[in-house]
């Protein structure tokens, strides 16, 4: 059976909700793999008044495909204010400012169910996140998908050096903020970050062959021995 858009692949997958410092509850869902997971996904979505939310369709599709192709259990969460079908999450959109309680009750819950290896995986508002507020012990590295670089600035990007942990700019050739060679020149007062273009992509990353991509970049990141992922799967699984 070939995956497809559409497929949902075998995880152990739960509601859960987080509980922030300033007394908001947020909803989300985590998916684990049948058996132990060798590393987290901590899912930070896109700008939720523009239409971010945890089911923005990469992260949905990381959830639907990862945990039985890679071995990785993955958080994703609707932030202060953003609704999806999951439900909704108290609070009101802080413009990136008040999310930082968000960030940090994600890695709380990650840390309290003793999940392993927290990677950030943010995409486009999802990754100022990371930048700004994602500096925290228990976080291994961040992959970021189509950064901006809007609300995240160069202390930002200085401080991130400064924490030392590894990063990754996935880059569409075609993107609407930030394009891989001015991208580069940003991301390089981070001697450890790693921008990478993506020919013939756009902000939004539409169409399987680009999914495909950011998910694989993702695995070689976090656990390289699955890859190649498959692009198809028995039948009946």
């Amino acid at each position: 059976m070939e995956i497809r858009a559409s497929t949902v692949l075998p995880a152990k997958r739960e509601n859960i909700e987080l509980q922030t410092g300033d007394g908001l509850t947020l909803v989300g869902e985590l998916a684990l793999p049948q058996r132990d997971p060798v590393a987290t996904l901590v899912c930070l979505h896109p700008l939720p008044t523009h239409g971010g939310m945890m089911d923005s369709h990469l992260l949905r599709k990381a959830s639907f495909r990862l945990p039985a192709l890679a071995d990785l259990a993955v958080l994703r969460f609707n932030t202060r204010g953003t609704a999806s079908e999951r439900g909704t999450s108290q609070g009101a959109f802080g413009d990136g400012e008040g999310e930082r309680f968000d960030v940090a009750a994600a890695l709380e819950y990650a840390d309290f169910h003793d999940l392993p290896r927290p990677w950030l995986v943010g995409w486009s508002f999802g990754t100022e996140l990371a930048l700004k507020w994602g500096r925290d012990p228990l976080v291994e590295g961040a992959i970021l998908l189509s950064p901006p670089l809007r609300r995240a600035t160069d202390a930002d990007l200085d401080a991130w050096a400064e924490f030392g942990r590894p990063l990754t700019a996935l880059v569409p050739e075609f993107d609407d903020y930030l394009r891989p060679e001015e991208a580069a020149k940003r991301f390089a007062r981070v001697p450890q970050a790693e921008v990478v273009g993506v020919d013939g992509a756009k902000h939004l990353w539409v169409g399987e062959p680009y999914v495909r991509i950011v998910l694989t970049e993702i695995v070689r990141r976090i656990n390289p021995g699955a890859l190649p992922l498959p692009t198809e799967v028995p039948t009946g699984v």
